[in-house]
């Protein structure tokens, strides 16, 4: 089956929860999904959607250095938010996070997320390193 690599890293939040940050498989990662959290407090960052977005981003990118990947690696991300009228907000920080990159992507509405947050973002990446 090959080996089974956990991900932890303090430049993004620790689990809130029985799970790991991400998993390293077969050259991929498969990160848990991040909320909007500071990782020196472990509180929600203040704003609104956007500024939620570029928190959950800055630490998927802490998550997918840990584990070898990069933000150009990715290969699916998996989008939940609590309100779809937000999408908008939410897509124009995603767009400039990634650039001219575009991984496949779903995004779906939600009832609730930890913490009463926003957004989640959860990625599938490409490993560059195999450490």
């Amino acid at each position: 089956m090959g080996e089974i690599r956990e991900v932890a890293t303090e430049p993004a939040p620790a689990a809130i929860g029985p799970y790991s940050q991400a998993q390293v498989h077969g050259g991929l990662v498969f990160s848990a999904g991040q909320i909007p959290l500071d990782p020196a407090t472990g509180e929600l960052v203040p704003g609104g959607i956007t500024e939620q977005t570029e928190q959950v981003l800055r630490n998927l990118e802490a998550v997918l250095a840990a584990a070898g990947a990069a933000r150009d690696t990715v290969l699916k991300t998996t989008v939940f938010l609590r309100d779809l009228g937000d999408f908008g907000a939410m897509n124009e920080v995603y767009a400039r996070f990634f650039g001219a990159h575009r991984p496949a992507r779903s995004t779906v509405q939600v009832a609730r997320l930890p913490r009463d947050s926003a957004v989640e973002i959860e990625v599938v990446a490409a490993v560059r390193d195999a450490r």
